[in-house]
């Protein structure tokens, strides 16, 4: 591990939570707006060092580590490797689009608008910085509450609905995870992630503590069947709730995946593999067909999302490089695209006051710069060539054939009704007969400020993705690595009955499945 000479990770914490209290201090809405977009861009300024990080190295850097409560075991441990460093760098780079594309959007409790967003953005940098067990889970419970508020102060008419229904989901994840912390913490003897990586755990205990951490995963993804909050979610929160809970909420349950579960639980990992993948190809599949339907924009992006992370967690569980490198990619990926999107939408509802798909017709002729940004993210989202999602989709691909033939075959759909809603959705937005479209400004220079830089990293991943394989790539070895430790370092797994199953019978069930 590599020492930081300066506490970046912590500043990147705490610069935003003094940021919190500074609001207090400031009455007028307008200096509430300017001094969070000013915080927002030193955050940025401070995430500069992780430029430095080493390429090729698969140990965490960038360390901090105190004493936090000894008698306890507790630790304050952080630490950043080349799977949580892009999401640290996403987290960072959202926070001021969020200011930006929420400025004449949110109109009363402003001060309390932007106390959440950096609030938001302390907790989020931690869940992915934390490498001691209970500090990762204080930050994980810490943004519950301003998701919560965002929704349920600045979202729409049924944001109550969609405030406690996101409330409790997460509530009753976060309950599981709890109980797999506290049984790490006694079979393994400390609170140390790096440490708790290297320990062997009996099968029977990796079996339970594997279940109690995917279901808690599953929810924050969210794979189906424990998506229907996402919609509600998404629909009724303000248009930067919609961008954070996309580009960075939803990255928590997919990381958990690759931080805790194939490390610490490879075993339990193995032996669900094949119910991930049936319950990935699911999403897919679900979240595309059911996006298809949509008449309101908004809906649509939030079904899609549940198709995009089922990539993610299929080329997770697939337990090859190539399919963790997609779906390290895809969560960066959708974090940019899907965000942008949601910006977009936000900006079309500024002017037509609805996201129906009607009430936004023909926006092609009379607003040609919003729909040219429109389509380069829409083009993204179903993985077009040359685009960043392309990438990490075709990855996926990959790592899903070399697993199981069938297994590729089975998420070809899932593509393709991708590009069917957003070619819909595109082709109605851009031809369609209009309204009241010829009032309507094009693009101003706020939203230019904060759709260009996410158009500029769509097309720079699509085109030289070279450096981020050079960032992950170590790391996601040293996490396949730890999985194939001997099958003699658990207890042995029941054997499978001669009767078989759809897993077995699918060539997914354990190691059978191979890699």
């Amino acid at each position: 591990m590599l020492s930081a000479q300066l506490p970046v990770l912590s500043l990147l914490i705490f610069f935003p939570l003094a940021g919190c209290v500074a609001l207090f201090w400031l009455g007028d809405e307008k200096k509430v707006r300017v001094f969070t977009l000013a915080v927002s861009l030193v955050e940025l300024a401070l995430a500069l060092p992780l430029l430095g990080f080493r390429l090729g190295e698969a140990g965490f850097q960038f360390v901090e580590h105190a004493p936090w409560v000894a008698s306890w075991g507790l630790a304050y441990y952080l630490g950043v490797d080349g799977i949580s460093v892009l999401m640290v760098a996403l987290t960072v780079a959202i926070l001021p689009l969020c200011v930006l594309c929420s400025w004449s959007y949110i109109a009363s409790r402003v001060r309390e608008f932007h106390f959440c967003l950096l609030f938001m953005t302390s907790a989020c940098v931690g869940v992915f910085a934390a490498l001691d067990l209970v500090l990762f889970y204080v930050f994980w419970e810490a943004m519950l509450i301003p998701m919560y508020l965002l929704i349920a102060v600045w979202g729409g008419p049924e944001r109550r609905y969609a405030s406690i229904k996101f409330f409790l989901y997460t509530l009753a994840g976060s309950t599981l995870l709890l109980v797999a912390v506290v049984a790490l913490r006694i079979a393994g003897g400390t609170f140390a992630i790096p440490e708790l990586m290297q320990k062997g755990y009996s099968f029977d205990f990796q079996y339970w503590v594997f279940l109690a951490m995917a279901i808690a995963f599953a929810i924050k993804v969210p794979m189906f069947p424990f998506h229907t909050w996402l919609p509600a979610a998404h629909v009724q929160a303000p248009t930067a709730g919609s961008v954070l809970l996309a580009s960075v909420l939803l990255k928590m349950g997919t990381y958990g995946f690759l931080r805790f579960c194939l490390p610490i639980t490879p075993a339990g990992a193995e032996h669900f593999a094949g119910l991930m993948i049936i319950i990935s190809l699911a999403s897919i599949i679900y979240g595309g067909a059911v996006a298809l339907g949509q008449s309101d924009i908004k809906k649509i992006i939030a079904y899609s999302s549940v198709g995009h992370m089922g990539f993610v967690t299929l080329g997770i569980f697939v337990f090859n490089l190539r399919g963790a490198e997609g779906a390290l990619f895809q969560m960066l990926n959708h974090g940019i695209t899907t965000g942008a999107l949601f910006m977009m939408v936000g900006a079309a509802y500024e002017r037509s006051h609805s996201r129906e798909i009607s009430d936004n017709l023909g926006l092609g002729k009379y607003l040609p710069a919003f729909m040219g940004l429109w389509g380069l993210f829409a083009f993204s989202s179903f993985g077009f060539p040359g685009t960043n999602s392309f990438v990490g989709e075709f990855l996926v691909f990959l790592g899903a054939f070399q697993r199981q033939a069938w297994v590729g075959f089975a998420a070809v759909p899932g593509a393709l009704l991708a590009a069917a809603y957003m070619l819909r959705l595109t082709q109605r937005m851009a031809w369609g007969e209009p309204s009241s479209v010829s009032g309507w400004p094009d693009l101003n220079f706020r939203e230019w400020a904060y759709l260009l830089p996410a158009a500029f990293f769509v097309l720079y991943i699509g085109l030289m993705p070279g450096v981020f394989y050079k960032v992950m790539d170590a790391s996601l070895q040293n996490m396949l690595s730890l999985m194939q430790r001997p099958v003699a370092h658990y207890d042995a797994p029941p054997a499978p009955q001669k009767s078989g199953g759809l897993l077995q019978a699918a060539g997914l069930a354990g190691r059978e499945g191979g890699r």
